[in-house]
């Protein structure tokens, strides 16, 4: 018989949190000299262990570990901690607080299995690419009601603070964790979840309560739903969220759980209709087609072969690692545990089915005319019986929809290309307002009527990053970061000032939010937002008056507004640049103002809120459609002060108020890191994590250190030194 395959709840954590004495004793046994041990920068390695052996005016002669010897300026050496500071558990304390000493300390953790490290405010997370039992029942009673400094470091510690602190404190909280791509954020954020809803469980007896899960549960069975139609794979990770959210757990008097909600902000559409070679559209797609659900397939007239639906087959069409069909075995379950009806969840799937269906309608252009016609409509039937509508109106609506000129309504011809547009803008828009309303129904689940006293916030949200091609959407992301450092900035120093009044100690204010604000109003008060606001409202701009419009205006004016660098070979030149605080990054706004308006075709609109699918109707319901005025007027978002609602209205509606929310709370940061490109564990690209410790405000937090804020020692290790 094989042996029982012990489980990580068994297991004993203590190995992944703790520096073992054995290793404390072979850290402290490392020959040191302050005066001669020193940091140089590496290509390779970010940086070297040196010893200085000469020095020559400012040039300065270094050995190296295996007899290297090498000559560099004086100011590129940066000093080395003493060998008690191996392995700190809070960078922070590091006599010396330098770039290569942060590196060094987390590397040094992370290669003795020690994911998670502070630094000041942040708890820093490095993506083990491994399973450690460092999340089990065992582990977090370990750090239940225990102070931040009688523990290791570690998510629950985090969590368990904000939980105390709500508590005895009465005031909301808020754990606002960010980083790249595959870097563990939404990882990290259901460990929180679960955590939470350990701590606040309470005991249920009631019959209707067991058949429908409790809420612990249903807080975690949102997960399957949400990561189907919002996580996808992307050339970094392979199940990415492609949308930010904000969770709110709610407690009662007692600190007992009483209720959730979900918000969600900027679901990627572009990628419903179009995938790069290595990426892959929304999980749902590929669990539809696995077939693992007895009669989904059939119900959805879905064929066997994916690359019948162009939408969905333009990347990776499978993930390794990744089982669609069990993936969506959990997804329907989670469907039932959520409490949807069989038809809603129907509607969900006819729904989805019908975005992959659409790409496939063929159309051809009527000899030499500008009007296009079908070609065929056996998809287009199929769409049309899936959305419950008349396959004849739908493409009548599709070749010559109606406008409104003046108080006229007339037919317009369109092309094939408009008409293949006004398809994928479609598929986008109906997949969307789908996601949307998947997270209301979770949300109204999750609301058990009971009297909410406070709540801890979850921000699950992408982290700054700079790509080779950076368009709206990461501009938007950006911009966020921006927002959410000058934040982290203002509360580092509203902490440190409270502690220096306490001590009546005289000091000049210095308020490092003032650092961001040049950039975060070039954006948003007087600039690039607001230019694509007024560009969007007239019909004859142009991506090239709009770029010009942003030069005119912000060049030579404002400081964070630059000149784009040239781009290199096969790439695709920008049109601005902005300084941000982690760096400098080229933005490239073509089809940024349709991207904006975001257009829908309003005569299928009409015929969608007319359909057979109740759920199609309902997810139109806010829509106006043709009763509202003409399509490019609209994008569909109801008016707004005699304009019409844009992506970047919304977006900055939204984000003004998560900020707003946030300044109500106690905030806590996490910062999750990507340690190499490869997903492979124990192994540190130092540049990588050199750069996301730089994007996330991390060196931007000890640079402020640096300033002049002192360390905090106590006093018999003062005069020690």
């Amino acid at each position: 018989m094989p042996k029982p395959v012990a489980s990580q709840e068994d297991e004993d954590p203590t190995p992944y949190l703790f520096v073992s004495l054995e290793q404390r004793r072979i850290d402290q046994s490392k020959p040191y000299d302050s005066k001669k041990s020193c940091w140089i920068p590496d290509e390779k390695e970010g940086y070297l262990l040196g010893e200085i052996k000469a020095t020559k005016g400012d040039i300065v002669s270094v050995g190296l570990a295996g007899g290297e010897t090498r000559d560099l300026k004086k100011d590129l050496l940066q000093q080395v901690n003493p060998p008690k500071y191996e392995k700190a558990e809070d960078m922070s304390n590091l006599t010396y607080l330098n770039d290569a000493s942060v590196l060094h300390n987390l590397r040094q953790r992370y290669y003795h299995k020690l994911i998670y490290t502070y630094s000041g405010l942040f708890c820093v997370a490095i993506n083990p690419y491994k399973r450690y039992p460092v999340y089990t029942n065992r582990c977090a009673k370990m750090y239940r009601g225990k102070r931040r400094n009688e523990v290791p470091p570690h998510i629950f510690a985090i969590s368990d603070g904000a939980y105390v602190d709500m508590l005895t404190n009465h005031v909301n909280q808020s754990m606002l964790i960010t980083g790249e791509s595959g870097a563990g954020k939404t990882e990290n954020t259901k460990k929180v979840i679960a955590y939470f809803a350990t701590v606040g469980a309470s005991k249920k007896t009631d019959e209707a309560a067991k058949n429908k899960g409790s809420l612990e549960d249903q807080v975690v069975q949102t997960n399957p739903v949400l990561e189907a139609f919002g996580n996808a794979k992307t050339v970094r990770n392979d199940n990415s969220s492609r949308f930010g959210k904000f969770i709110r757990i709610h407690f009662g008097p007692t600190g007992k759980l009483a209720g959730a909600d979900i918000e969600t902000y900027l679901l990627e559409k572009a990628r419903v209709i179009s995938q790069q070679s290595l990426e892959r559209s929304y999980h749902i797609f590929y669990q539809i087609m696995s077939g693992s659900v007895a009669g989904v397939k059939e119900m959805c007239f879905l064929s066997d072969n994916i690359y019948d639906y162009y939408n969905v087959s333009q990347g990776k069409v499978t993930v390794p690692n990744m089982d669609d069909g069990e993936e969506f075995q959990l997804a329907d379950q989670a469907f039932d545990i959520l409490g949807f009806t069989k038809q809603e969840k129907e509607d969900v799937y006819r729904i989805t089915a019908a975005v992959m269906h659409m790409g496939g309608m063929k159309f051809k252009q009527r000899g030499r005319e500008e009007q296009a016609e079908q070609d065929g409509e056996e998809e287009g039937g199929r769409v049309s019986k899936l959305f419950g509508c008349d396959t004849a109106e739908l493409y009548k609506n599709l070749l010559k929809p109606r406008i409104k000129v003046g108080n006229e309504f007339v037919t317009q011809g369109r092309n094939v290309q408009q008409v293949t547009n006004s398809i994928g803008a479609l598929c986008k828009g109906v997949f969307d307002r789908l996601f949307k309303w998947l997270v209301k129904k979770c949300n109204e689940t999750l609301d058990t009527q009971q009297k909410r006293q406070h709540f801890i916030g979850v921000l699950d949200i992408a982290g700054f990053e700079i790509f080779e091609y950076n368009g709206f959407e990461q501009l938007c992301i950006n911009f966020t970061n921006e927002k959410l450092q000058q934040f982290f900035n203002h509360i580092m120093f509203v902490m440190e000032q409270e502690e220096y009044k306490k001590e009546g100690i005289n000091w000049d204010f210095i308020d490092f939010g003032m650092d961001l604000l040049a950039c975060i109003d070039l954006i948003e008060k007087m600039g690039i937002l607001s230019i694509l606001e007024e560009e969007s409202m007239f019909p004859k701009a142009t991506d090239q008056t709009f770029s010009e419009k942003l030069t005119n205006t912000h060049l030579g004016k404002s400081a964070p507004f630059q000149k784009p660098k040239p781009p290199k070979p096969g790439q695709q030149a920008a049109h601005f640049a902005i300084g941000h605080y982690a760096g400098c990054v080229s933005y490239n706004i073509t089809g940024w103002l349709e991207k904006n308006k975001d257009p829908l075709n309003d005569t299928v609109v009409d015929q969608f809120k007319k359909s057979q699918n109740k759920l199609l109707i309902e997810i139109f319901a806010d829509h106006p459609g043709q009763s509202g005025g003409g399509e490019q007027a609209k994008g569909g978002r109801g008016k707004k002060g005699g304009g019409f609602a844009t992506v970047s209205s919304a977006y900055k509606e939204q984000l003004n108020s998560l900020m707003t929310t946030l300044r109500s709370t106690q905030p806590h940061f996490v910062r999750c890191i990507i340690p190499n490109e490869m997903k492979q564990p124990g192994v540190v690209d130092a540049h990588l994590v050199m750069h996301q410790l730089t994007c996330n405000g991390v060196l931007e937090g000890i640079r402020i250190c640096r300033k002049g804020f002192p360390n905090r020692m106590v006093y018999p290790d003062f005069k020690m030194r």
